[in-house]
């Protein structure tokens, strides 16, 4: 699958500081690979929407809406049972947000905790902000870029006093350390059931790069490192959530229980059904 590079591939003028697209989808898509050069605001008319980043992963509906901040990103869009998948995309560069940092003087909070994608909640304000932004595509393109800085102003203005600063600050983050990008793919993404080539991709990375980087970091495979992980997430499930064996093989990515029951007991010496009666 081919990543698919934004704002770029949807023919939008890359010297403007902010954008808004208002884009539809009648296919669907699964895990698409998204290379975002500017940062983005995804608000959620119709459809759900998954995104997994480096550092964090969510999933919405339409009562949420994200903020997301360039990098690379696996992207799914599932249809609506009514309607098409349908979204208002407000791009926004680095520079929007160091201009908008330096004018509310903000301060750098070491304890946030720095991630690449939020959800928030709709509201009344917040719904009438997404359609006043599909209003300005109306307008002249000079017109709309002088709206469209003021309109990001009002929408960081408004989610900071709603939420706080931690969006704000992730945003501001340089997250060039590769070292460190590599980890948090890899403690983020052991259950989330990702391919070699998803995995690289998220760590802007060659496969074959990739696996020589995991074996430097873990001295062992991917494939085996991935399988213990999700075995032990599956020991816990069965142990301490009481789960039936039935109800956790799939959930950690085996695709039949005779698999699971086998590779689980290759490493615990037992069975999950004789595991939960020690």
């Amino acid at each position: 699958m081919h990543s698919i590079i934004l704002p770029d591939e949807l023919s939008l003028e890359s010297s403007q500081l902010v954008q808004v697209f208002d884009y539809s989808n009648s296919k669907g898509i699964s895990k698409q690979q998204i290379t975002l050069n500017q940062n983005i605001f995804s608000f959620l008319i119709e459809g759900t929407k998954e995104v997994i980043f480096d550092n964090s992963a969510l999933a919405i509906d339409n009562s949420k809406f994200l903020v997301m901040k360039s990098g690379n990103c696996l992207m799914t869009e599932k249809l609506s049972d009514v309607s098409n998948y349908r979204s208002v995309l407000l791009f926004f560069t680095n520079e929007m947000v160091s201009r908008f940092v330096r004018k509310i003087e903000l301060n750098k909070i070491e304890s946030m905790v720095c991630k690449s994608v939020y959800a928030f909640d709709y509201d009344e304000f917040l719904k009438r902000f997404v359609y006043s932004l599909v209003d300005i595509l109306k307008l002249s393109k000079d017109l709309q870029k002088k709206i469209l800085e003021v309109k990001f102003e009002e929408i960081m203005f408004y989610l900071m006093e709603k939420y706080g600063a931690e969006f704000l600050y992730s945003l501001t983050i340089n997250s060039d350390n590769a070292t460190q990008k590599f980890i948090q793919v890899m403690e983020n993404s052991h259950l989330n059931k990702l391919t070699l080539k998803e995995l690289s991709f998220l760590c802007n990375m060659s496969v074959s790069t990739f696996k020589r980087e995991f074996e430097k970091h873990y001295s062992e495979s991917p494939i085996k490192w991935f399988q213990n992980k999700r075995l032990e997430f599956a020991h816990y499930l069965l142990q301490k959530e009481q789960k039936k064996p039935s109800e956790v093989y799939f959930e950690i990515g085996y695709e039949n229980l005779s698999s699971f029951t086998q590779a689980y007991k290759l490493k615990y010496g037992v069975t999950p059904k004789q595991h939960q009666k020690i």
